[in-house]
């Protein structure tokens, strides 16, 4: 079977650390709901790429944004496949890691 989406190592980080610090402040069901929550978003975006929105004042690389509760998921639309390349949380400086990263 054929992967529908990757996620960049510092995104897959990015996962990590959302998981730990939810789990921290309320425990390991919250934690793995919102979890879920995330990874199922990705699954509907790579086979929807489509569906993101353009954040040019954030970035004018070739990223889409999708957001999951307060978890922005940085993607490229055009890769095959899909390429998560962060997943933040949105008050973070965006812009700057963005800057980092791409």
């Amino acid at each position: 079977m054929r992967r529908r989406y990757v996620l960049a190592p510092e995104a897959a980080i990015d996962l990590v650390k959302i998981w730990r610090y939810i789990e921290k402040q309320s425990g390991n069901e919250m934690a793995d709901r919102v979890e879920a929550a995330i990874r199922g978003q990705i699954v509907f975006l790579a086979a929807n790429p489509g569906t993101g929105h353009w954040r040019k004042d954030l970035t004018d690389e070739p990223v889409k944004f999708s957001l999951v509760y307060s978890y922005l998921i940085v993607y490229r639309p055009d890769k095959k496949p899909l390429q998560v390349v962060a997943i933040l949380q949105g008050r973070r400086d965006v812009e700057q890691i963005l800057q980092d990263r791409l």
